[in-house]
């Protein structure tokens, strides 16, 4: 019989029958096990990708007002390249400055609303894409995009 107590009566003398105390405590156990969520502290990258541009291309004619950093992976030397236009930049501070004259150069032209425009390879590691755009930030960038990168081969 389930809860019973085997033995001699005189050695327990109050009969407790705990099997629906093991039974509430193991539903508990369950359900808060179940209803348990870990929280990401980590690998969440929250993004807004514009729906209206990208993947068709731009259209002909029309003039880039931009700021597009580019980010290659270098297999030989098995770093990250970054260019702003042409121009490979090796350094943090200087690639921050020239994000900052560029914006500074579209403000005095009368156009704030443009846009940091980050173009990585596959191959770039997350590290990489996240240190230009916290150098984007430090210098007042607000809209920063992502471009639509060339398919994996």
């Amino acid at each position: 019989m389930a809860g019973a107590s085997i033995g001699d009566g005189d050695d327990n003398p109050v009969a407790i029958n705990v099997t629906p105390l093991i039974d509430v405590i193991f539903c508990l156990c369950v359900f808060f096990m179940c209803s348990f969520r870990f929280k990401q502290l980590e690998g969440k990258f929250d993004t807004w990708l514009p729906k209206n541009k990208g993947a068709e291309g731009m259209p002909v004619g029309s003039v880039i007002e931009e700021v597009r950093v580019a980010l290659f992976w270098n297999e030989a030397k098995q770093q990250v390249e970054r260019k702003i236009g042409r121009r490979i930049v090796p350094e943090d501070s200087e690639l921050q400055q020239l994000i900052a004259d560029s914006f500074a150069d579209y403000k005095k032209l009368g156009k704030d609303d443009i846009g940091l425009t980050i173009d990585a390879d596959t191959a770039v590691p997350w590290d990489a894409v996240v240190r230009v755009i916290n150098l984007s930030k430090r210098v007042g960038v607000q809209k920063i995009e992502f471009a639509l990168g060339a398919k994996e081969k």
